[in-house]
Parts: structure tokens; sequence; C-alpha cells
């Protein structure tokens, strides 16, 4: 082989190393690209994908069945290897090492996302993973229905499970001797050492997996007042002679008393008549209340021996005017008729024989007596 051959042999393959040296940056610089400019080992990356092929199994099968909600904190800065390892002690993943290599070759390691999770051991990883991403995922839905008293708000409380506090650390926040926010306090008209029922607005709430029970407490004084600002109706108590602390006392036993809220008004009615003419109240979720108290069972049906033995300042059958509070926690319908009444000459009321929960009204106790069933 002549010389001149041989030199452009060489040549060649140095144009032709030179060449394959710039493709090849040119791919690592597409893949840095690609990957969102994350300086991933390519073939590192590819060797775990490789390995995660062979695992899709332990990917999405769960540690067990149990469906119980674990609380779950995602501190900001937490690395995927530290999420990974606390996922690990709580029990929700088997293999921390699978966890991070997952959320790395699919990008989710710079999805996840601080904040409060629910998660459960009947997740699998990959469920984990892709839950991690969205923290408002994790929101605590919590219902108060019309009615509830205090005590019960809290037995939902715990038996909701996903709050990081229970009924009674809620308790401590709202009945007797608690420290009151002064606004809300001066608002309502709160005597001094009263508690917070009555106000504590029932409705369907939309919460952070972090709110504690102080923020709790204070969402639903801001819905209660925000509900009845949003209507005037604390001025237009006070137009009538009563105070917002009045008018949520008579309208949590309009709210126990009707089962339907276009019957508030009617009912509101009745009270009003009663008290206008110094005649008791003679109502039965005032008597329900006080014995909640003895025996811890909230609206216990009542007995005719109930009327008259249950020695209380809530019983309206012993004791002239509106009991001492509000007996439970009333939707703004109730409240509204206890300041609008319907106006009427009704003095009585007792539920129609059809059983449909509508009430039958009368003027007079003869009347009254007429529509026993």
């Amino acid at each position: 082989m002549s010389n001149v051959v041989l030199n452009r042999i060489v040549k060649l393959l140095v144009l032709f190393a030179v060449a394959f040296g710039l493709v090849s940056i040119l791919c690592i610089g597409a893949l840095f690209v690609i990957s969102g400019g994350r300086p991933i080992d390519f073939v590192q990356t590819q060797w775990i994908r490789f390995q995660l092929s062979g695992r899709e199994a332990e990917l999405d099968t769960p540690i067990s069945t149990d469906e119980t909600p674990i609380r779950f904190i995602v501190n900001p800065g937490d690395t995927p290897r530290v999420i990974a390892n606390n996922l690990y002690i709580d029990g929700l993943i088997a293999d921390p090492d699978l966890f991070v290599d997952y959320v790395r070759v699919t990008n989710l390691d710079v999805q996840l996302e601080a904040g409060t999770y629910f998660l459960t051991r009947a997740q699998s990883l990959r469920q984990i993973a892709a839950a991690l991403t969205d923290s408002r995922s994790s929101q605590i839905v919590f219902t108060i229905l019309e009615g509830w008293r205090i005590e019960e708000i809290a037995a939902a409380i715990d038996a909701n499970g996903r709050f990081g506090f229970t009924g009674d650390e809620f308790l401590s926040y709202t009945m007797r001797g608690a420290s009151i926010p002064a606004d809300f306090a001066a608002f309502v008209d709160l005597p001094a050492n009263a508690s917070l029922e009555g106000f504590l607005y029932p409705d369907t709430y939309q919460l952070p997996a972090s709110v504690t029970a102080e923020e709790l407490r204070d969402i639903l004084l801001d819905t209660f007042t925000e509900r009845v600002t949003a209507e005037n109706l604390a001025q237009a108590a006070a137009d009538q002679g009563l105070s917002l602390y009045e008018a949520a006392t008579l309208a949590s036993i309009i709210q126990r008393e009707a089962v339907h809220p276009d019957e508030h008004p009617l009912i509101s009615s009745v009270y009003r008549n009663r008290l206008s003419i110094g005649m008791k109240l003679d109502a039965d979720p005032t008597v329900q209340y006080a014995i909640g108290f003895a025996n811890g069972r909230w609206w216990s049906p009542l007995t005719i021996a109930d009327y008259s033995n249950v020695i209380s300042p809530y019983n309206t059958y012993l004791n002239n005017g509106l009991p001492p509070s509000p007996i439970a926690n009333a939707a703004i319908t109730a409240i509204r008729a206890a300041i609008y009444p319907q106006p009427s000459d009704y003095y009585f009321f007792r539920a129609r024989c059809s059983g449909d929960g509508y009430h039958n009204f009368a003027r007079t106790f003869e009347e009254h007596l007429a529509n026993a069933c």
C-alpha cells in the first residue's frame, strides 16, 4: 500500500472520529434539553428503566388492603430520598430505593409538592408517587349538619379521621372558658365565659389538610359572620330589640323543631307570640339539650316526666323566656326566621299525623288538642 493511500485512510479515520465526537456531543446536548436541563446520566437512567421493567408488580402492589388514612407531611425542601425514607418509616412503601428510582425516571421527582397528605397502605407505590404531586388532592371535606350541638361536631372530627387534632382539642377552643376572638364576641354580644354554641356555622367545608383546631373554629365563625352580615341581620335584630345572641338562641330552637326549612318562619311566629305575652316556650329541644349534659346522649326522646323532672335553666317548660344560650348551630334560614317570623296568631303546633315532618298549627289550646292523632 502506497504512502498516499495510507495517508488518505488516516485522514478519513480522523474525520470520522471528529464527526462521531461532534454527533455524540450534539446527542448528549439534545438529551440534556429534552430532560429539561437536568444533569441526568443517560446511561444510568436507561439502566434504571431496564431494572424497573422487571419490577412492575412491586410498583403496582400495595403494602396491604388497609384503607385507614395516614397523615403524611412533605416539608419544603424535602428531597425524594427523604420523602422515600419517611414513606418507608410510616409503612406506606416497602422499598425506598424503588420509590427514588421510579420518581427519577418518570420526572416526578421535580413535581413532588410540599404539603400535608392523607395516604393509605392500600395505595401502590405508583399511586402514592402521583398523589404527592398535588397537595390539593388531600383537602378535607367536612360537613356540619344543621342543628348539631358542639359535641356532635367534635364527634364528627374524630370520625373523619383526617384531622391533625382531636374533637376534644376542638372543644377546648369552643366550649365555656375558651379564649374567644374579641371581635366576634362583640359582634354577637357573647356573654362572658359563654361557649360558641350556636355560632359554628353548619355547612360543607373544603379544608386544607394542615388545618388546626383553632383555624377550623375561626373558619366556622367567619362563615357565620359572612352569612349574617350579607343580610344585615344583626341590625335587623337590634331594630326589634333583640341581640344577635338572643336571635341565635331562638334560631337554634327553631332549627331543632323544624324538619322542613319552609316551616321556620311559622314556628318562629309561635315562639315570638309566646314570648310577647310572657308564656313559656315549652320547647322540647331545650329539655333534650339539658338531658344531654347529664347522660351524654344528644337529642334523646322525652318522656312526660322529663318536662317537670329535668331541673335546668334550659328547661323551657319550667322557666320563662329564652334558655341561657343557643342549644344547637342553626342555618341561615332559621336565623332569618327568628328575626323575621311569619305574622300569625298561632300559639301552638304539633306534628302532623301523616308523619311527613310538617306541623299543624293552632290558635287556642282547644284547637291544639283537636290536632292530636
